[in-house]
């Protein structure tokens, strides 16, 4: 469930710095039509075939591709999640349903039952946004844009653990060191609500089913009190909400402030005079 009022409470304190994020971008963009590459998903195809006099149309392209065409398809799933399930009662008013009477315990238990199925299709749309190719690669360019480095055309995440070709690194060191680590002195706000809601060992609890939901809370099978990355045993459905609702405040955003509400207008015509 999406609590509006949870919601608001932190689009107060994230688009601010999303806003601010956004307008460093365009201003410290190396090259005028870094944000708008973002926006068109450019990007170098692997292994295409090519001669020399004609590298770059061969190899460098920009539209969907497999990547937008899976981003739409998701983005659809979630979007459809969100309206249809979001409550404006308040978070606060909601709990007051699972105060424990006794004449009340069979219908306690069924809005107990029915909260942890939406629980886990919330989990789904955690593993659709974290994993997403393109999720990753926007923020990770706008984050570089932001800090002056160049639009990284050669962006590719690593496939899996014997894959020795050239890659920006896996899903985890790309959203920890080169998304949030560099986010965090200029946009601590950002920072703050990445490292609240992408927790590698919940990732992996969603993706392996080693989890089980008893009386609102999350227990992960796959802690182990000697690995300090698997440190969570119980997850109340409080702490799940938070970071769920940090999760699709990022992904709002990255939505409701893409380059394509706000590139600069000069930087269109500029590149598509038939627009």
């Amino acid at each position: 469930m999406l609590f509006e009022d949870l919601l608001e409470d932190k689009l107060k304190v994230l688009t601010p710095e999303f806003v601010q994020l956004f307008k460093d971008a365009a201003l410290k963009q190396t090259h005028e039509g870094d944000l708008l590459l973002v926006e068109v998903d450019g990007g170098f195809m692997q292994g295409f075939s090519h001669q020399e006099d004609d590298l770059v149309g061969k190899l460098y392209s920009i539209g969907s591709g497999h990547e937008g065409h899976s981003d739409r398809c998701h983005n659809r799933f979630i979007d459809d999640y969100l309206i249809k399930n979001s409550s404006k009662k308040s978070y606060k008013d909601y709990l007051k349903a699972f105060e424990f009477s006794e004449d009340r315990i069979k219908e306690i238990y069924a809005l107990e039952e029915e909260e942890a199925r939406g629980v886990q299709v919330e989990m789904l749309i955690y593993l659709k946004i974290w994993e997403a190719d393109l999720f990753i690669k926007r923020l990770y360019q706008i984050t570089n844009i932001a800090n002056g480095i160049d639009y990284d055309w050669h962006f590719r995440i690593k496939g899996y653990n014997r894959d020795k070709s050239q890659n920006t690194g896996t899903r985890e060191t790309i959203i920890r060191e080169k998304i949030r680590d560099r986010l965090k002195q200029n946009y601590p706000v950002i920072g703050q609500a990445i490292t609240n809601a992408y927790r590698t060992q919940i990732r992996n609890a969603i993706a392996h089913s080693t989890y089980y939901l008893n009386n609102r809370h999350i227990h992960l099978t796959n802690y182990k009190k000697e690995d300090p990355n698997s440190q969570i045993e119980v997850l109340s459905l409080e702490e799940w909400y938070d970071l769920f609702h940090d999760t699709i405040t990022i992904y709002n955003q990255l939505g409701v402030s893409s380059p394509k509400i706000r590139y600069i207008q000069k930087y269109k015509i500029l590149h598509f005079q038939f627009l």
